[in-house]
C-alpha cells in the first residue's frame, strides 16, 4: 500500500488486528456496539463497510483515537516507539502493571 494511502482493505485488517490484540471477539464486539451478532464479521470479510460515525465508535470501542487506528506502520529501520505503544495500548491493566514492572527492573 502506498504511504497516505488508506483502503478498505487496511481498515478490515487495522480493526481485526486491535480487536485481536485486544482478545475481542467479533460477535462480543458486534453486540457491544449495538449491532447484529454478524455487523464486524461483515466488515472483516469485506462484505460492508463501517460508516464515517461507526468507524469512530470502533476507535472509541477499541480504545484508540482516529490517528492511531490511521497511523502507518514504520518502514523497516525506522524509529519503533510508536509500534510499542500500539502493542502497549492493546495490553489488559494487568498486561500493563506487569510489563511496567519488568522494565522498572531492567534499569
Amino acid at each position: 500500500m502506498e504511504e497516505n494511502k488508506v483502503d478498505g482493505s487496511f481498515i478490515r485488517q487495522r480493526i481485526t488486528q486491535l480487536r485481536i490484540m485486544q482478545n475481542i471477539s467479533e460477535y462480543r464486539m458486534s453486540i457491544d456496539l449495538g449491532h447484529s451478532k454478524g455487523y464486524i464479521q461483515n466488515i472483516s470479510s469485506g462484505r460492508s463497510m463501517p460508516s464515517a460515525i461507526e468507524l469512530l465508535a470502533i476507535c472509541d470501542y477499541l480504545g484508540v483515537t482516529p490517528e492511531e487506528f490511521f497511523r502507518q506502520p514504520k518502514k523497516h529501520g525506522e524509529d519503533s516507539s510508536e509500534d510499542l505503544e500500539t502493542l502497549f495500548m492493546g495490553l489488559n491493566s494487568f498486561q500493563k502493571n506487569l510489563l511496567r514492572e519488568i522494565i522498572k527492573q531492567m534499569k
